[in-house]
């Protein structure tokens, strides 16, 4: 059974950093794209980052291009996403995503962790 299990998040400060993990386990997950996507309180749950299964390609939501990066170690069958200069809006549980091919919508995802809570004070 697959499994992706999160952890990293907290509460920070605003313009504080933040690195979100998720390890992967009953899969050979290199040969599968994976992601993250976060849902802020009374919102849909929204697209973040994926990053295909080599990991050569990345692909983020515009209001976070600049500041989170998005990566994979397929030795260690994790993800991984660096959160830089966090503000109130990146407020939201963060869940760790996976398909066998690459997404940006979350019909299109086969497996999901459990979240993680990031809060950021303004």
């Amino acid at each position: 059974q697959a499994q992706l299990v999160e952890s990293g998040g907290g509460l920070v400060q605003a313009g504080d950093s933040l690195r979100l993990s998720c390890a992967a386990s009953g899969r050979t997950f290199s040969n599968y794209a994976m992601g993250w996507f976060r849902q802020a309180p009374g919102k849909e749950r929204e697209f973040v980052a994926s990053i295909t299964g080599t990991g050569r390609s990345t692909y983020y939501r515009d209001s976070v291009k600049a500041r989170f990066t998005i990566s994979k170690d397929n030795a260690k069958n994790t993800l991984y996403l660096q959160m830089n200069m966090l503000n109130p809006n990146d407020t939201a549980v963060y869940y760790c995503a996976a398909a066998d091919t690459i997404f940006f919508a979350a019909p299109s995802v086969h497996y999901w962790g459990q979240g993680t809570q990031v809060t950021v004070a303004s």
